[in-house]
This record gives structure tokens, C-alpha cells and sequence, in this order.
């Protein structure tokens, strides 16, 4: 497999530290807000790559981090937690909006068919790791104390600016003009490790520490979180690109000063969905910007979330997608097509594994040359032109959904009424509170939400790439 590495500016043929596997880390979301379907791009070909990965043969391990503390409204410590923020506007406490947007983040990822990372870790779950690393970056001299908050600094480091001299008003995204800045900071770019009560009085999490009570910043997160699960050498780091800087230069920062070496090998960034505004000018797809474009939206106009998934995977990752809706109706023309097609393929004659097997390959040799997902639908196309018996070519098309995910044999994509859209909804929904449950180690309620929908007629079916479902 091939990858562009954000790194080196190259795409590279993947060597993993451990022959065989694959340690993986995906930035999480901040769960104060529903996820537009500009964030959804990201997870949903971060889920084709680690799906890629499993195709290939390799083993997996995927961490995933939910920054529930933290996270400032602008992503250079300034401003306000957005977690506070979705707190005030919802008049509920930080935690009940938490575990609110966590649920809806989940069940919109079912609904797009990507995967639950193997461990979801919630940033509030890892206080003690944090200190510890702030601790360990104090005493090596990396970071001082100042205000009452610790810090970074980044005077200390050889190279800061790791991804390249990037334009930083470009890429630091939700600075404001009236935000002030920092004075306890001794450089530009230091960032906060951890702020005490004399950031904001009224915070609603607040831990002892060594350095008094409060809270940490968002980036020692996904340093702590990632290093806990998949130790100190990890292969690929996913994210959105309004990641890269300062959120991931941080990450690397504070990270490999603190251990002394490489952190990790592979940058797997994942550009913006963009959205024409009045006057034709595109700009970056925000909570802010416009109409607050959701799943449920699209569910709400008509479109099967599927269709967004379809619409995602015939763009490059590394390129911005225009969204609109005659675009995504144009995904959805096509999607139904393809599923015509296939659904007239007659399953006769004894599938031939050898070619199911050469098939696999040219899907491991195209999409795996740097997530080229646009080749993987075009191979689906050359398989229904190809001469196989129809046998074959089905086996050939349901091992490619393995990564693609498009519901491309039967499935529960193509319901003709309401009660085929009322059971899809209920029964995902079902399948993201199991999972939930699972997680939470509660295997008496997700046993239980199982015989419910055994009860109504559903069988579900846990399997590597996630859990599938049909009527018994």
C-alpha cells in the first residue's frame, strides 16, 4: 500500500513498525454539537483507510479519542470551551451534552457505515495521564509555568513548524480579531498544557493538580490518549487538514519531547468539504457557516445517508469537495443505477475463487495507491462488465463492500416506503446503543437490545468491519 504522508509531502509505500500491523490513531470530535457532514468526510475515508488496511491483511488497532474537556472555541487556546459553551446554550451540565453528542456522533457514523474504532477513549477519563506528562515535559525543561497555567515552549525545540512553513492565519481556524492575546506566554506559538481556575472562573470541570485546580488543554489529549492504547511508536495519525496546524505540530511537539524519539511515521490528512456561497465563492463547510448541514438533514430531504458516503468516495481525500445538492442528487442518480445493476446480476454457476482472489488484488493495488476511491467504484463497474458467471461477479462486488460500504449487494439501501425507512432508522439505532453498551462493558443490555431485535424479525451480525444486519 501507498499513502501520502503530510510529513514528507510524499506519497510512500507503507512500511509499519511491526510487521503485519497497523497502530492507527484518529482525532475525535468534540462532542458540544451535532457533526456537520463537512466533519463526516473525514471519518468516513479515515474509515476506508483502516478498511484498506484490513483488506490488505493487515492487523489493526484504532484509537479513537472524545474531547468532551478542553477545547477552546479557537483552536490556539483562546476563547472559551466549546464544551461549556454547548452546556450554556442547552442549559444541561457538560457531561449530560457530552453524552448526548457522543450518542448522535455514533449513530450518524452507523448510518454512513464507519466502523467504531476499536478504543474510544473520553479525554475526561485520562486526567492522571495528562499530569503525568506535563509533569515529565517540567522536568525535562520543555515547559514553565507562567500565570498560573503550564506551558509549552517552543524556543526549546529544533524545529517547530514540523509540517512545513505554513501560513498560520491560514490554518488556524476560529482565531478571532478581538481575541487577546496571552501574556503569560513567553513565545508566539507556546501553547497551554494546562490551565488553572485563573483561566475561567466559571469552568465546570475541574481536577486537582500539582499546579492547582483545573483543566487540560485540548492537545495533550490525543498524545496521552494515543500513547495509553498504542504505545510510543504508532504508524498512521488521521485527521481533518484544519488539524495540521497547531492542533497535530503541537501533538508531535509535546509528544517527542516528551519520549525522546519519532512519535509517528504517517500524516493521513483529509481535506475540507467546501460549500458555494452567495457570488459562487466556496469556503470551508462550518457549524457556523450557513445552513447547518447534518445526517439528519439530508435523511430529512430525502437522501439515504449512504448517498453522502457514495458522494465522498468519488472525490480524492486530498482534494476540498463541493458540496451542493444537485451534486449529492447526482450520487444519488447514480448510486441507485449501480444498485440496479447489480441487483439484475443472476447469482448463477459456482463462484471462482482464483478470480475473486485477482480481483481482490487489483482493489488492493488501486484504492490502496493512496485511498483512490474513485477507482475503487470504476472497478465495481469493470467487474459487471467483466466475463465471470454472475456468481462470481457478486462474491467479487461484496468482497469491495467490505471497504466501500455502499450496501452494494442487498443490504437495506434501496427501501421503496416509509416502514423501510422507519425499521432502518430503528434498527441502527439499536445497533449504535449495543455498541455503546459493549463498550461500556454492559453486556446485559447490549444481550438484551440483540433478543429485542431477534424479537422483531432482525438478526445482527458482529463482524470485523462493523455490525450488519438483515430480516430473519
Amino acid at each position: 500500500m501507498k499513502i501520502y504522508n503530510s510529513l514528507t509531502k510524499q506519497v510512500e509505500e507503507f512500511k509499519p513498525n511491526e510487521e503485519g500491523k497497523v497502530a492507527m490513531y484518529t482525532c475525535g470530535p468534540t462532542v458540544y454539537h451535532f457533526a456537520h457532514i463537512g466533519n463526516l468526510r473525514s471519518y468516513i475515508m479515515e474509515d476506508v483507510l483502516e478498511k484498506t488496511f484490513r483488506y490488505a491483511g493487515y492487523d489493526v488497532k484504532r484509537v479513537m479519542n472524545i474531547t468532551d474537556v478542553g477545547h477552546l472555541s479557537s483552536d490556539a487556546d483562546t476563547g472559551e470551551d466549546k464544551m461549556l459553551k454547548g452546556a450554556k446554550r442547552e442549559n444541561k451540565t457538560v457531561m449530560e451534552v457530552a453524552k448526548f453528542y457522543t450518542d448522535a456522533f455514533f449513530s450518524d457514523c452507523a448510518k454512513l457505515n464507519i466502523k467504531t474504532p476499536d478504543v474510544v477513549e473520553p479525554a475526561t477519563n485520562c486526567i492522571d495521564e495528562f499530569i503525568h506528562m506535563i509533569e515529565v515535559l517540567l522536568e525535562k525543561g520543555y515547559a514553565y509555568k507562567a500565570g498560573e497555567n503550564v506551558y509549552f515552549d517552543t524556543s526549546k525545540l529544533k524545529e517547530y513548524y514540523v509540517f512545513g512553513n505554513q501560513n498560520e492565519e491560514e490554518l488556524m481556524v476560529g482565531v478571532r480579531d478581538d481575541v487577546s492575546e496571552d501574556e503569560n506566554k513567553r513565545n508566539k506559538n507556546d501553547f497551554v498544557l494546562w490551565f488553572t481556575k485563573s483561566k475561567f472562573e466559571d469552568q465546570a470541570l475541574k481536577w486537582d493538580s500539582p499546579w492547582g485546580v483545573g483543566y487540560p488543554g485540548w492537545h495533550i489529549e490525543c498524545s496521552c490518549i494515543s500513547m495509553k492504547h498504542l504505545g510510543e511508536y504508532m504508524d498512521v495519525h488521521c485527521g481533518g487538514i484544519d488539524n495540521m496546524f497547531p492542533h497535530h505540530t503541537n501533538e508531535i511537539a509535546q509528544t517527542e519531547s516528551y519520549t525522546g524519539h519519532k512519535w509517528c511515521n504517517y500524516w493521513f490528512h483529509v481535506h475540507h468539504l467546501v460549500e458555494k456561497k452567495d457570488g459562487g465563492k466556496a469556503s470551508k463547510m462550518s457549524k457556523s457557516s450557513g445552513e447547518f448541514l447534518t445526517v439528519s438533514l439530508l435523511e430529512e430531504k430525502g437522501y439515504d445517508p449512504i448517498v453522502y458516503r457514495m458522494f465522498c468516495l468519488q472525490s480524492h481525500y486530498r482534494k476540498p469537495l463541493t458540496f451542493s445538492y444537485e451534486a449529492l442528487d447526482q450520487a444519488d442518480g447514480t448510486y441507485k443505477k449501480l444498485k440496479k445493476r447489480i441487483s439484475a446480476v443472476n447469482a448463477e454457476g459456482e463462484v471462482a475463487a482464483e478470480t475473486v482472489k485477482e480481483w481482490h488484488d487489483k482493489f488492493v493495488a488501486e484504492v490502496g495507491n493512496d485511498m483512490n476511491t474513485s477507482m475503487g467504484i470504476t472497478l465495481v463497474y469493470d467487474v459487471l462488465k467483466a466475463d465471470m458467471n454472475g456468481a462470481t461477479k457478486l462474491a467479487v462486488i461484496e468482497d469491495y463492500d467490505k471497504v466501500l460500504c455502499l450496501n452494494l449487494v442487498g443490504g437495506q439501501s434501496e427501501n421503496t416506503d416509509n416502514a423501510g425507512d422507519e425499521l432502518t432508522e430503528y434498527v441502527e439505532s439499536m445497533i449504535a446503543k449495543r455498541a455503546e453498551a459493549k463498550k461500556a462493558k454492559d453486556f446485559a443490555t447490549a444481550d438484551a437490545i440483540r433478543e429485542e431485535l431477534l424479537g422483531k424479525g432482525i438478526v445482527i451480525k458482529d463482524t470485523r468491519e462493523g455490525t450488519t444486519w438483515e430480516r430473519a
